[in-house]
């Protein structure tokens, strides 16, 4: 796309930077508005600027994505209050064998929930509880509360579900879930092992700790969430991906349908919980069998807003909308920035040097992503790179443009745990854990790219030769 007029790019520029701005610091001085008004308010500039035209601006909000994010925060709430979100605490604690196997168990585990429930639901929900974890046998907080941030990251990065800038990419290159899973699963597995090799590395003398007699039976995940239920507001509200894991059914299930009335509490418990469970497993079946994710996921939640059997306003008051708006205001801004064709001649002056068919070229195009994502977040930066790297890539083979998506995919998320800044997720594990009820711990931007840097650098090295090595 050649540039447009002089007014129009330092216009549209303005404006991105307005959002850029206030996406990365939302709380700045001169306008601490917030991620979310900061979003719609450089949306608005775009039109008002006529960088994008109203009917532009309504066409360039992506649906399907916003589908798929509101009935995941749905099936997320339902799942955490049927349990599951217990039992991988459950998990982390049953039979540790001290500092060094409890942090092996918070990669492995994070990492692996966070690819299937999204990394922001993982850190909300396991960040207090493994502080807890820490406490008990007396270890330093901070190469657990790194372990789950990173984890999260690296592991939401082998599915389409596992993070918002992979549900961009699933559905702006067609790529199934199964071709997408099975593409960056090595990568993720790989990166994973080496991301928990390097924090034992890191903190191996600091992990000596006593190991108390541990209750099995879930006991201490109800007790911190009855702490997190008990806050207000939710930390996780306060990031671009949290507030989608607040309590919804209670577990005093309740409910005047005549069917129900007639079982007792326990089978009523049983059913909506089994229930719970069922769907979501159906509804990755479906994802895995190439049926279209956002329909999919839309018609599991309202699978389990009809059973639970009671008014659906107080499950859609769990929604984060502003999450919702966030993303809209987002699509507009993007869009119109890209009118501009300011990021199509940047491109255009890389595209030479930033070739998948070669080691240098994808070297060059890891940098520019790792580096954009960190300065402009990654979402953004997939909205601006992912068709300029698919129409280069479409140039050398089929082939090149399926893991041209992929490569985008790991390294922007990969990406976000070079700074404390550089996803959600590790912002949502730095709130969670300065506002714990008990063993509240202050994890600085210092002390997490001290760790950060040399972690994304390798494990992002480590896993670009290793996607897309396994073709569906």
């Amino acid at each position: 796309m050649a540039l447009a007029s002089v007014s129009k790019v330092v216009l549209g520029s303005v404006a991105f930077g307005v959002f850029w701005v206030l996406a990365v610091f939302p709380s700045v001085p001169f306008m601490p508005i917030g991620r979310t008004a900061g979003a719609l308010l450089s949306a608005v500039l775009m039109i008002i600027f006529h960088v994008i035209s109203p009917d532009d601006a309504y066409a360039s909000v992506d649906l399907p994505i916003l589908g798929l994010l509101f009935a995941t925060m749905v099936v997320g709430t339902y799942l955490k209050n049927a349990g599951m979100f217990k039992h991988l605490g459950t998990l982390l604690a049953w039979k540790s064998q001290g500092g060094r196997d409890l942090l092996c168990r918070v990669c492995i585990v994070t990492a692996l929930a966070s690819a299937l429930f999204t990394n922001d639901t993982c850190c909300v929900v396991l960040t207090e509880f493994v502080l807890e974890l820490a406490a008990e046998r007396n270890l330093p907080a901070k190469p657990f509360l790194l372990a789950l941030a990173s984890s999260a990251n690296i592991g939401s990065s082998a599915t389409p579900i596992g993070n918002p800038q992979n549900l961009v990419i699933a559905f702006n290159s067609k790529i199934s879930f199964p071709k997408f899973l099975l593409g960056i699963l090595p990568a993720m597995l790989a990166g994973m092992a080496v991301n928990m090799v390097m924090l034992l590395c890191m903190y191996w003398k600091d992990l000596e700790g006593t190991s108390p007699d541990l209750v099995s039976d879930g006991k201490q995940m109800e007790t911190v969430e009855e702490g997190m239920a008990s806050k207000t507001p939710s930390p996780a509200k306060l990031t671009n991906g949290g507030g989608y894991s607040s309590p919804l059914m209670t577990e005093d299930i309740s409910t005047k349908h005549p069917w129900f009335m007639q079982c007792t509490e326990q089978r009523r418990k049983l059913f909506l919980k089994s229930f719970a469970y069922i769907v979501t497993v159906g509804m990755v079946i479906a994802y895995m069998v190439g049926l279209n994710m956002s329909w999919t996921a839309i018609t599991t939640a309202i699978a389990l807003v009809v059973v639970d059997f009671r008014d659906a306003e107080p499950c859609l008051d769990k929604v984060s909308y502003s999450l919702l708006v966030f993303f809209s205001g987002m699509f507009i801004t993007v869009s119109g920035f890209n009118k501009t064709g300011l990021p199509g001649a940047i491109w255009n002056f890389m595209a030479p040097y930033s070739k998948v068919n070669s080691v240098g070229g994808i070297s060059v195009l890891s940098i520019i992503i790792l580096l954009l994502s960190n300065l402009a977040s990654n979402v953004p930066t997939v909205l601006l790179m992912g068709g300029e790297v698919a129409s280069a890539a479409a140039l050398i083979s089929p082939a090149a443009v399926i893991r041209s998506w992929l490569l985008l995919a790991w390294v922007s998320t990969v990406a976000g745990n070079l700074s404390l800044l550089g996803s959600a997720a590790n912002l949502i594990v730095c709130e969670q854990a300065r506002r714990a009820p008990r063993n509240a711990y202050d994890l600085t931007f210092w002390n997490h790219i001290v760790f950060g840097v040399p972690s994304t650098l390798i494990v992002t090295a480590v896993g670009i030769p290793l996607i897309g090595k396994i073709n569906v």
